[in-house]
């Protein structure tokens, strides 16, 4: 179990613009040849943008890309023809497939918070494609084979505890409050607050439990 902490991500965005980025890998200008993936995931990035801010148009290849809006909306265009505003809750998939480019904005009048992940496609190219799951549950996990990947969403109260999947590659993203991660009973845990990160290869056997009410996101991958 490898524990990244809320400190140690790479700060980018541009604040100037109401753009505040917070990066768990190497990503863009900050690159670090030792952080540059674990399983499918490539990027797990917080964004926090002002109202009126925003992406501009950018192009995307050969990559899957979800986002959970934490707080606020978050307003997608892209070339393919969609147009969806994206709420806390829900779970937006783009497929960039051998190309797309898209626009995301914080076109609301309170700040926008969302956490995007991006995974490695077992297969490059092909045509993009776009999905999006309002108001998943807990008891629904996210399916993504495209990536060998599925995607749990667990809200726990004080006190609660749920299992983590068992699986050749997991990854564990604090939204909010704070959990131990660890064997049945808090065996060998370690606490986790927002922000913070776990990369745990061959789990098996473990669980979370929540100190203060958490959310979770929690990436089960086959490879």
């Amino acid at each position: 179990m490898l524990l990244r902490r809320a400190a140690q991500r790479y700060a980018g965005g541009d604040p100037g613009a109401g753009i505040e980025s917070l990066h768990a890998f190497s990503f863009g200008r900050f690159y670090d040849p030792d952080n540059l993936r674990f399983g499918a995931v490539l990027a797990c990035n917080e964004e926090r943008l002002a109202p009126g801010a925003g992406f501009g148009e950018h192009p995307h290849s050969h990559t899957e890309i979800v986002t959970w809006v934490v707080e606020g909306e978050l307003t997608h265009r892209d070339s393919a023809g969609h147009a969806t505003v994206v709420r806390a809750g829900d779970v937006q998939r783009l497929s960039a497939g051998g190309g797309v480019r898209h626009v995301e904005r914080n076109d609301g009048d309170r700040p926008l918070v969302f956490v995007q992940m991006w995974l490695a496609p077992l297969e490059p190219g092909g045509e993009p494609r776009y999905e999006i799951v309002r108001g998943i549950a807990d008891s629904t996990p996210y399916a993504l084979p495209q990536a060998g990947a599925m995607l749990h969403v667990r809200r726990l109260c004080d006190g609660e505890r749920t299992a983590v999947p068992d699986a050749r590659f997991v990854y564990v993203h604090v939204v909010r409050g704070g959990i131990r991660l660890g064997g049945p009973g808090g065996e060998a845990g370690a606490e986790l607050t927002p922000g913070d990160s776990a990369r745990v290869t061959d789990a098996e056997g473990l669980e979370l439990a929540a100190g203060p009410a958490a959310e979770v996101l929690v990436w089960e991958m086959s490879g």
